[in-house]
C-alpha cells in the first residue's frame, strides 16, 4: 500500500517503533513524506500557488535535517526508512 492512500493513524502505527511512539523520527518523515506528496500534487495544477510552494519548501527542508539526523546515529533505521518510503536522498 502506498502512503498516500494511508490515513494519519495507519502511517503512524507502521512506522511507530513501539505502540505509543508519535514524535520518531521515522514517523516523523513518514509524514513529512505524504504531504509533500500531496502539496506536490496541488502545485502541478495551481502553479501561481507561491504560498503553498513555501510550505512545500520548509517541509522539504524539515525532512531533509529529519533524514541527516536519522543517517548520523542510526544509519540501519536510515536505509530501512529510505526504501520503505522510496526516497532519493
Amino acid at each position: 500500500m502506498k502512503i498516500s492512500n494511508m490515513s494519519k493513524k495507519d502511517i503512524v502505527k507502521k512506522f511507530a517503533r513501539h505502540d505509543k511512539d508519535t514524535g520518531s523520527p521515522e514517523v516523523q518523515v513518514s509524514l513529512l513524506t505524504k504531504r509533500i506528496n500531496q502539496l506536490t500534487e496541488h502545485l502541478k495544477k495551481e502553479e501561481k500557488d507561491f504560498h503553498s510552494r513555501k510550505g512545500l519548501e520548509v517541509m522539504v527542508s524539515t525532512r531533509k535535517k529529519l533524514l541527516n539526523y536519522l543517517r548520523r546515529k542510526d544509519p540501519e533505521r536510515f536505509n530501512k526508512i529510505k526504501k520503505e518510503l522510496d526516497l532519493r536522498f
